[in-house]
């Protein structure tokens, strides 16, 4: 059979992600101090990008600028008017050099106004906050989910399960054959060695995972842990039939094991943060404003612009400064629209939830990325880019972004009530019972269900256990 080639038109639709748009994708969901970094790094190696005055003095500026310019009858101006019409980039400096100055403008500057640094402590996220997140974004069933966070439930601050897998499938109405694949599963989970039920297994998952099946290391771990704790180097070697220095680089090998992977993430260190956008009642409205501080602002260099107009560069640093130019100009656009974008997601935040504003936790509304994406006319991602990592200084207290995005639970009524509205309940709930006869979880649900909340049992039994309350048998004090 021949062979033959033919050229061919097709016309495809395809999404291509350029290099600026990576760039202001990134710039998005970085942190404040984060954007500081890349602005200072930037402002390095690029010489055409370069800090403006301060904001007052800018304005003092422009307003001698706007007097003289009153004075003084228009004259061609010496800047990039000269350069040829089909320079697009160019052209128009101008009006880059004069419009795209990034400045914080009227935005929150006063000290005396400033939360007390009480209110900017935060802690990082607990164990159980971790491993349910890598639980929920992976492809579990329902019954599997249900079963994973059970298990996640029972796993303590070093990581490991205190509950039987006969525990576990009764709490979950299940067969132990069905809890065993999805136990392993999560024992595949960051950090490695977790939900492991004794010191033994949680050392296997961490050798397994490195690729030492098979291997001195997990014959050690398998059959002479005992030996290797009291150092008994020569009689693990007879017993593995191996070279003693085969048996000292092992017990190298997992002495560089963590024993309790989960205690990393219940580190009681605390860590000061700074609130990305600040919220102030002014009368019955809600005024939103972005925290710039530390953001230097940016403009184009007027200097090259100069030796471009008198023709004191040649043609391969004409090159050289046009790209240069349209970096700074993609830098500086994609900052102010990162802002815009932060600022719209606060105000449509604000206007969702104006009854917590105005009265507390209680009145948290549910609300997900899909409400606030139609409200400001955004896609879901970019919503959940933007309210990673940033902070909203409230009346109400200091709060990340997602801590206003929750799941809710129905009410008798019809109506719908936000969870982390039902888990402060909760909490006051435990707080108010009488130490010497706690409230059972079932108990619990039924106090719900007479404040209209419809709630189950084991989801009251799920939120208590993220809130770090112990059982009623573990509440129950002894006078």
């Amino acid at each position: 059979m021949a062979m033959e080639m033919r050229q061919q038109l097709k016309m495809t639709q395809q999404l291509v992600m350029t290099p600026q748009l990576q760039q202001a994708i990134k710039l998005l969901q970085l942190t404040r101090l984060e954007l500081q970094d890349v602005v200072r790094q930037e402002l390095e190696e690029n010489p055409l990008l370069e800090e403006t005055l301060e904001v007052d003095e800018i304005r003092e500026n422009e307003q001698a600028e706007l007097t003289e310019k009153e004075e003084t009858p228009e004259v061609p101006s010496d800047d990039f008017k000269e350069v040829e019409a089909g320079d697009e980039t160019l052209r128009d400096w101008d009006s880059y050099l004069d419009g795209y100055t990034y400045s914080s403008g009227e935005q929150y500057r006063e000290d005396e106004d400033r939360p007390s640094l009480e209110s900017l402590m935060t802690r990082r996220g607990t164990l159980a906050d971790h491993l349910l997140w890598q639980l929920h974004m992976g492809p579990f069933s329902e019954d599997e989910v249900c079963i994973g966070e059970e298990i996640i439930g029972n796993i303590d601050d070093d990581g490991y399960l205190r509950a039987s897998l006969e525990e576990i499938a009764a709490a979950c109405s299940k067969e132990t054959e069905c809890v065993i694949p999805v136990l392993e599963r999560i024992q595949e989970f960051d950090p490695c060695g977790i939900a492991a039920r004794d010191v033994r297994e949680c050392l296997l998952i961490q050798a397994r995972f490195m690729g030492m099946q098979g291997s001195v290391v997990e014959r050690i771990l398998q059959n002479n842990l005992k030996d290797l704790e009291t150092r008994k180097y020569k009689q693990i070697a007879r017993d593995l039939s191996v070279d003693i220095d085969e048996v000292l680089m092992a017990a190298k090998i997992i002495g560089g094991f963590d024993p309790k992977p989960g205690s990393l993430y219940n580190s009681e260190d605390v860590h000061y943060i700074s609130a990305d956008i600040f919220v102030y009642k002014v009368g019955d409205e809600y005024l939103v404003m972005l925290n710039e501080e530390g953001v230097p602002n940016l403009k184009i260099s007027p200097y090259y612009a100069e030796a471009k107009t008198n023709g004191l560069v040649d043609s391969r640093a004409d090159e050289y400064i046009n790209d240069k130019v349209r970096s700074a100009l993609w830098l500086i656009k994609s900052i102010q629209q990162r802002q815009r974008t932060i600022y719209k997601v606060a105000k449509s935040i604000v206007r969702f939830q104006r009854d917590f504003l105005d009265r507390g936790i209680e009145y948290l509304r549910p609300l997900v990325l899909r409400d606030v994406a139609d409200d400001i006319g955004m896609h879901e991602s970019t919503i959940s880019r933007v309210t990673t990592h940033k902070y909203m200084q409230t009346p109400q207290g200091l709060f990340e972004l997602k801590y206003f995005f929750n799941s809710g639970l129905s009410t008798s009524e019809g109506e719908f009530v936000a969870s982390e509205s039902v888990k402060n309940r909760i909490r006051e709930i435990i707080e108010k019972e009488d130490p010497k006869k706690p409230l059972s979880d079932q108990k619990i649900a039924d106090m719900l269900s007479g404040q209209t909340v419809n709630i189950a049992r084991r989801t009251v039994t799920k939120y208590r256990e993220i809130l770090k309350l112990g059982s009623s048998s573990e509440r129950k004090r002894h006078f």
